[in-house]
C-alpha cells in the first residue's frame, strides 16, 4: 500500500510540472471562492466544467472537456480552473 501511495504522489507531482512544457501564455487570474469551486469541479467531476464556471470562452471548455478523456488532463485542469487563467486556447495552444 505504501508503494501504491509514493507511485501515486510522484505522479502527481511529475503531472504539476507538464504545464510548463505546454507553451501556454495565458494570464493568471486570482484565486476566489468561486474559481476554489471551478478547480475542483474539474478535478472531481470532468474538466471543462471549471472553465464553465470561470466564464471561458468556448473552444477552450471543448478542449478541456475533450483533453479530460485523457485522465491525467483533470490535474492541469485543475490549476487551470484554480486560477482562473484566461487565454492560452488553439493556436497552436491548448
Amino acid at each position: 500500500m505504501k508503494k501504491l501511495f509514493s507511485v501515486l504522489m510522484l505522479f502527481c507531482m511529475l503531472t504539476f510540472a507538464a504545464p510548463c512544457f505546454a507553451g501556454t501564455h495565458g494570464v493568471d487570474g486570482h484565486v476566489s471562492a468561486r474559481s476554489v469551486g471551478a478547480g475542483l469541479l474539474s478535478l472531481l467531476i470532468w474538466p471543462g466544467l471549471g472553465q464553465i464556471v470561470n466564464d471561458q470562452h468556448e473552444d477552450k471548455v471543448v478542449t478541456h472537456a475533450l483533453l479530460g478523456l485523457t485522465g491525467i488532463f483533470r490535474f492541469w485542469s485543475f490549476y487551470d480552473g484554480l486560477i482562473d487563467r484566461n487565454g492560452g486556447v488553439w493556436h497552436n495552444r491548448i
